[in-house]
């Protein structure tokens, strides 16, 4: 069972890492949540949403993209009370600016967002890509 997990586990980072047009792995990690179901649900949001993966591409720590997409969920949090890292660095602490998102070195290939509900001891986590243009012209220009 360790051996088909490690499996996986690789082919799935594999195909993260050559995602077409996809200039940056990410990893959406949610901490502090009621369950492991809103923390995935939460991490999926985030991971999915195109305004996020956009700011992703453009090495943007907007922390209002990623509430927004959480804000869209059925987890339970307190919206006073979230706290959002960008490679570490916690731009976000209750619901409010903290460290200056220019701070966050978003420029290199590896990223990590941490949101962290404070709702609970679940967590979760989604790997996903940035939305650039070259995906987009990649995947508008063949047809099926």
């Amino acid at each position: 069972a360790s051996a088909v997990h490690d499996v996986c586990r690789d082919l799935a980072l594999q195909l993260v890492s050559d995602a077409e047009g996809a200039s940056k792995q990410v990893v959406v990690e949610v901490v502090g949540a009621a369950s492991e179901d809103d923390a995935v649900e939460v991490a999926r949001a985030i991971a999915g949403n195109a305004l996020v993966k956009t700011a992703l591409a453009g090495s943007d720590p907007n922390w209002g993209r990623v509430v927004a997409a959480l804000g869209l969920t059925r987890a339970v949090f307190d919206p006073d009370r979230l706290d959002i890292a960008m490679n570490g660095v916690w731009v976000c602490r209750d619901s409010a600016p903290a460290a200056d998102p220019q701070q966050a070195d978003l420029s290199g290939r590896d990223v990590t967002v941490t949101v962290d509900l404070r709702a609970g001891g679940a967590s979760g986590w989604v790997w996903t890509t940035d939305l650039t243009e070259a995906y987009v012209r990649l995947n508008s220009e063949y047809t099926t």
